[in-house]
């Protein structure tokens, strides 16, 4: 008998609110049971951390995957299986017209031993916002969490048992359309593959250098900047490039003729600053089309409304803003925040072939530090907090 867990809660008034309005059940359940394939004995992999593990080079033993085609009804039976290669055809759109989009989500194992998802919903929330602008298929936020927190489940030995370490988890929906044209895919794969990691960057938590040149554009008013799809990162690979060969390990993207930060690399960006009338003030830039909404961003402002200690603003923040800033000697602290590197602090902006160093050495009670440790006890379960999901959580079945 197939059975279909959901977890109560997440969020039960939203779920009850969401099967009254399904018309028609029997295909909803359908489209929810999860079609096991797993791996025999001799297939599973195991996992052991080292010190030397880098971010998105080792993978868990299954994956998800969900088919879509518009003929067919929509969205097909999930399926975990073993972790394989896709077959597509050569001419499938994403191969030709990038329709791709991702998201990013990480899986703890706390100090209690219970595995957690960190909001859970907003990324999911973030990737049907993402298949708009792509014009792919949106998927239930509920069946599709459901299948992840599953496939978590299975593969939960590679869930690392030491902090500073953790399950990154990665939902793809590519178009597999095999027609060239440039038009929407009537049919397209999800899949989510898993990775155990431990930091992003090979200098682990540490200070970075960026590398700021107003001549290149990460994005545009107008575009897709606020969309976690394919097409917004490969462009910028050139640009990292030209970082790492002058000595810096992250792009800041500058936008505009008057020079507004916005992002560092795939990085939402904050600068802690004490303001003109004297009061301190964190700032990142606002959600206008340019900015990804970031988890890790959100939670930060959260957290920060929170404590009601500093102004907390979200606005433009140019170039020449943070020069007066640090001449005049009000600029504390700089970093960049995300769900691969969590907290990253800024030492040091390459700018027209001038360093501008960041004192954050010279700080005391650093922010970013504390922002970092908060986070962190959330994810590990130090701090009991409602933006976690428990993988091992009560469950209520339906059968079906």
């Amino acid at each position: 008998m197939d059975v279909i867990e959901i977890n109560l809660h997440d969020n039960p008034e939203e779920f009850i609110k969401f099967m009254g309005v399904i018309k028609n059940i029997k295909n909803f359940f359908v489209y929810s049971l999860i079609r096991m394939n797993e791996c025999i004995k001799q297939q599973l992999t195991g996992f052991e951390i080292t010190n030397n593990l880098k971010f998105g080079t080792v993978f868990t033993d299954h994956m998800l995957k969900m088919e879509y085609d518009r003929n067919r009804g929509g969205w097909q039976q999930p399926e975990i299986t073993k972790f394989e290669k896709l077959t597509l055809h050569p001419a499938a759109k994403v191969l030709h017209y990038a329709t791709t989009l991702f998201e990013g989500m990480k899986a703890f194992r706390g100090v209690d031993g219970k595995i957690r998802l960190f909001r859970p919903f907003l990324n999911l929330q973030r990737l049907n916002k993402s298949a708009e602008k792509a014009c792919l298929p949106k998927v239930n936020k509920y069946v599709l969490l459901n299948c992840i927190k599953k496939l978590v489940s299975v593969d939960e030995s590679f869930v690392p048992f030491t902090e500073n370490y953790s399950l990154y988890i990665r939902p793809t929906i590519i178009g597999t359309d095999p027609i060239l044209g440039i038009n929407v895919s009537s049919k397209a794969l999800l899949y989510v593959i898993m990775s155990p990691c431990g930091a992003y960057f090979d200098s682990g938590f540490k200070p970075v250098r960026l590398y700021a040149d107003p001549n290149y554009v990460r994005a545009w008013i107008g575009g897709t900047g606020d969309a976690k799809i394919g097409s917004n990162y490969g462009p910028t690979i050139h640009v990292q490039q030209k970082a790492e060969n002058a000595g810096c390990q992250q792009v800041l993207w500058l936008y505009g003729p008057d020079e507004q930060l916005t992002e560092v690399g795939s990085m939402s960006i904050f600068a802690h600053y004490i303001n003109d009338k004297g009061e301190h003030e964190l700032l990142t830039p606002p959600l206008n089309g340019l900015i990804l909404p970031g988890i890790t961003r959100q939670s930060i402002l959260d957290l920060a409304k929170e404590w009601n200690e500093f102004n907390v603003v979200e606005k433009n923040f140019t170039m020449s803003e943070l020069i007066r800033l640090h001449k005049e000697k009000r600029l504390l602290e700089l970093f960049g925040a995300g769900t691969a590197c969590i907290i990253c602090p800024i030492s040091e902006i390459l700018y027209r072939g001038q360093i501008i160093k960041i004192p954050i050495n010279s700080q005391s009670n650093l922010l970013y530090l504390r922002f970092y440790k908060t986070l962190m006890d959330i994810f590990y379960g130090r701090i009991s907090h409602p933006w976690t999901v428990e993988i091992s959580s009560e469950q209520y079945t339906l059968e079906i």
